[in-house]
């Protein structure tokens, strides 16, 4: 028999606990501690497992800016997801578009088909989460923050009550944060485009087409950025303009000339040229 973990209670947002973990949070902007405190801070509000901080900015590796992993559970969450699925990552590619800052259920920005997806079945799985909610917001240069709250195992979903809740205190989470991670533009690439707007072909189009040199065409690109987000054949009909029937003729063409034969030898291939040119 499974033991569900001991949830903590949940305090209000006007209580005098809050304030106090609030406070403390304020009263730790700049130091080490204040990644910790703001995780108990929105603990008490609402329990989770695990956070983590990825701070994002262009075709760069993201930087780990904090994490609650174990270092069994950082291997997957941490270092093997930056070596290249977090070009796939719903949360990556909404931060990439510009999305509002604030917070966001997965189920409610990824792809239609994002749980059929190889990515899903290859990566996300491997991390035995239930559900994962994330604030994300912008600092300057372009930098793009993303705090993930995670619930683990057999745990039930964030209620509408609480994501109600976490989402009322976002402008203090994105606020507070904004301040302690103030610095972290000047971590990337100083000679990078940095404010420049975003480029009309999305990053991972870019990433494939420099994976796949001349074998596909920019249309059959396109498409195979999508089958890889996650996106149905409806929903890349929709969203390229063309028929659906077009984008099965597209995917037959692309695994002939790729020479595989399903979605997990794409993302196979993908992965591991990903890997391979930024080991």
């Amino acid at each position: 028999m499974t033991t569900q973990p001991k949830r903590t209670k949940a305090v209000a947002t006007g209580s005098l606990a809050w304030v106090a973990l609030l406070s403390q949070c304020i009263d730790s902007i700049g130091a080490e501690k204040f990644p910790q405190h703001l995780v108990e801070a929105l603990k008490s509000l609402a329990d989770f497992d695990y956070s983590v901080v990825f701070a994002f900015h262009r075709s760069e590796r993201p930087l780990c800016l904090f994490h609650t992993f174990s270092p069994e559970k950082r291997v997957v969450f941490v270092d093997d997801y930056l070596t290249g699925p977090y070009l796939l990552d719903p949360f990556f590619k909404a931060c990439w578009r510009g999305v509002d800052a604030g917070l966001y259920r997965l189920r409610e920005i990824a792809p239609d088909r994002f749980y059929q997806s190889e990515y899903y079945r290859s990566y996300y799985m491997r991390t035995g989460l239930s559900e994962e909610i994330c604030y994300t917001f912008y600092l300057p240069k372009g930098v793009a923050v993303a705090i993930s709250l995670m619930r683990s195992g057999e745990r039930s979903r964030f209620s509408a009550r609480e994501f109600r809740l976490l989402d009322s205190v976002a402008p203090i989470v994105v606020s507070l944060a904004r301040r302690h991670w103030r610095e972290v533009p000047d971590r990337f690439d100083a000679g990078a485009a940095l404010d420049q707007p975003h480029q009309d072909r999305a990053l991972i189009e870019n990433t494939v087409s420099t994976l796949f040199s001349q074998r596909i065409t920019p249309r059959e690109t396109q498409v195979v950025a999508q089958v890889l987000e996650g996106h149905s054949s409806d929903s890349i009909a929709t969203n390229l303009g063309i028929s659906v029937g077009t984008v099965r003729i597209h995917r037959r063409n692309i695994y002939a000339k790729l020479r595989i034969s399903s979605q997990q030898e794409l993302f196979s291939i993908f992965l591991k040229r990903i890997t391979t040119g930024r080991a």
